[in-house]
């Protein structure tokens, strides 16, 4: 099956909105001026106004961009939970939403409005990642970008991209992983980032990629995106994330494993994670009614420890072990292999050994890290 190209998503947008106490930043007006696209000025306090309810608008309100300020906590711990094994990963939030639209996306049902936000109040993210570092010299923070957005799905009209690689450059005791499906990669080109910014793709099964993950790039342009990446300099990350049920999944999956290590060096890749389809209760019925051709959602569920819906521990299992087996032949000895929030029953089940074995998950990621 064919994939529609959309390797740079942001040209899905067609308004901006800017809240007016954000009209005088610098860089909102840079943003403006470069978007060229009609502009509405809104309240401090107001949003966009986007005909219907939601989440029946949310394709319309992806058209639609506010410009504001996060009013919030820009960096903080990913919301893990204590029941599976978490990465101890660092979340710097920059917006929220996406212009993509996958079946499976965990926003739809977490969020409630249907347009896209962009933070332009950069100054005081900054001093947020300065205090949060100097505050703990002696600790290694990995940080992303793409936990309610995507890293680089909007970085043709912000460019905060060089912004967050030039800071990253400077730090010690710090890596920044950005996190993409688009191949939105042009603004990081001829950066000296000195080895301190992970890029990453989320893969998955050709079928999955085509039938479920609207308004991305194909896997070639994911890859080839990647290997030029790679040329750069940057270290790689990968994630096989959600992993779905679906005919045919094993050769689908094998054959994305195949793809990617004959387009990019192994030598790249700092981690590759792996995450079975999980998802909050809502999300079924949200996927229903948006996407009523998707069938995944059916498929069996038990309601995990931390609330979200999974496959059944031995059917994760099964999917697990061809992947691993896929990329093991493969992958580089000090490439990090790992699951995202699996518990310490399927780590032994899969991989022989459970992450405190190896002085648990963050250390194994930090290892990864610094090596490239």
């Amino acid at each position: 099956m064919n994939q529609a190209s959309y390797g740079d998503p942001a040209r899905f947008v067609t308004r901006l909105h800017v809240a007016e106490d954000c009209l005088d930043l610098p860089y909102t007006r840079e943003i403006v001026d470069r978007a060229k696209l009609p502009v509405t000025v809104v309240g401090a306090r107001e949003v966009p106004a986007i005909d219907g309810d939601y989440p029946a608008n949310l394709t319309a309100g992806k058209h639609h961009l506010l410009l504001c300020r996060n009013r919030g906590i820009f960096f903080k711990p990913c919301p893990g939970t204590r029941e599976y094994r978490c990465c101890d990963y660092q979340v710097l939030n920059i917006g929220m939403n996406c212009p993509m639209d996958c079946v499976y996306c965990i926003l739809q049902a977490y969020l409630n409005n249907p347009w896209l936000s962009f933070f332009v109040n950069i100054e005081e993210l900054f001093t947020e990642l300065d205090r949060a570092l100097a505050a703990e010299p002696h600790r290694f923070f990995r940080i992303g970008t793409g936990e309610f957005t995507d890293s680089l799905a909007l970085d043709s009209l912000t460019r905060l991209s060089p912004r967050l690689v030039a800071y990253m450059a400077g730090q010690t005791n710090a890596v920044l992983e950005l996190k993409t499906k688009s191949a939105n990669i042009g603004n990081l080109e001829g950066l000296d980032h000195r080895g301190r910014t992970v890029v990453a793709w989320s893969l998955n099964s050709p079928p999955i990629m085509a039938r479920e993950e609207i308004r991305t790039a194909t896997l070639d342009e994911r890859l080839q995106a990647a290997a030029r990446c790679a040329d750069w300099g940057y270290s790689l990350a990968f994630h096989f994330d959600p992993i779905i049920l679906h005919p045919g999944w094993q050769e689908g999956y094998r054959a994305t494993v195949d793809r990617l290590f004959a387009t990019v060096p192994a030598e790249a890749i700092a981690w590759i994670s792996l995450g079975a389809l999980r998802y909050l209760p809502p999300l079924k019925q949200i996927a229903a009614e948006r996407f009523p051709v998707s069938r995944f959602f059916y498929q069996e569920f038990i309601d995990g420890l931390d609330g979200k819906r999974r496959y059944i521990r031995p059917q994760r299992v099964e999917m697990y072990r061809l992947l691993v087996e896929a990329l093991g032949r493969r992958v580089h000895p000090r490439t990090c292999l790992y699951f995202c929030m699996e518990n310490d029953t399927v780590w032994r089940e899969v991989f022989g050994f459970v992450p405190g074995d190896q002085g648990g998950l963050p250390a194994m990621l930090d290892r990864a890290a610094r090596w490239r």
